[in-house]
């Protein structure tokens, strides 16, 4: 197994926020073999901490994430693809909250990374591009349905057919991130104070409510309602809502 002695993903934890950052300067951060093998161990490691909440995914100046190895891609396999796309799946498929900070251009596979968080912010050098077509290559690990999930079938053709390029504002006109930042600080800042809610929640209630949104998106509103009532009448009977409960009497009552 191939190593890069330059490749390593960060992690510094903040408030039960794991920050897990992509380091790789000189090649922009490309998410080679290594490093994705690398990313899958610090998102499994932040999962197995119990006072980790949430993860904000970043990439070290001046790019979030500049894509795959294109030399590694030009030798790939069935088997080594999909090892290129287990650092992005393992957080896409991560229970805890995840948030990506985009703190510069997120091409190709590094939007994918992009993509697999449950939210995006951008700060002001982001730059969203697929990348694909120009390389003649087919998109990859699931980029087709995480980009029409984001954008719908219109804005997925459009960076994806047509090769459309989004800066930090037409990514937040278009709805593909959620808010922008005017400085790097401010986009980490804001990462973290985001994060940080979903951190101070009940680790066990929060995963379970990522799991029910994932799974209510194709129910029907019947469908929906049945999935959550079971889960909902479970968290009635918690230990934390009973004291989140009493907390707030508390307070209205000090009013």
């Amino acid at each position: 197994m191939s190593t890069d002695a330059h490749a390593e993903i960060r992690t510094e934890v903040t408030d039960r926020v794991a920050v897990l950052t992509l380091s790789n300067p000189s090649r922009r951060n490309a998410l080679n073999l290594d490093l994705s093998r690398k990313l899958v161990d610090a998102v499994h490691a932040a999962e197995s901490d119990q006072g980790v909440g949430a993860i904000v995914v970043t990439g070290e100046a001046p790019a979030f994430c500049a894509g795959g190895d294109l030399a590694e891609l030009a030798e790939a396999d069935h088997a080594v693809l999909r090892e290129v796309y287990s650092g992005f799946l393992a957080v896409a498929n991560s229970p805890l909250p995840t948030l990506a900070a985009v703190n510069g251009a997120a091409v190709g596979a590094g939007l994918n990374l992009a993509l697999a968080c449950d939210v995006r912010l951008a700060g002001p050098t982001a730059r969203f591009d697929t990348r694909f077509a120009q390389l003649g290559l087919h998109p990859g690990g699931g980029y087709t349905w995480m980009v029409q999930r984001a954008l719908g079938a219109q804005g997925a053709a459009a960076m994806t057919l047509f090769c459309d390029v989004l800066d930090a504002a037409e990514a937040e006109r278009v709805g593909l991130v959620w808010r922008r930042y005017e400085s790097d600080e401010a986009l980490l800042a804001g990462a973290l104070e985001l994060a940080g809610r979903a951190a101070a929640a009940d680790r066990g209630l929060i995963t379970t409510t990522k799991s029910t949104l994932r799974v209510t998106a194709d129910l029907t509103h019947a469908q929906a309602t049945e999935v959550e009532v079971r889960a909902q009448a479970v968290t009635v009977n918690s230990d934390d809502f009973r004291e989140r409960l009493t907390a707030l009497r508390s307070k209205i009552s000090t009013r």
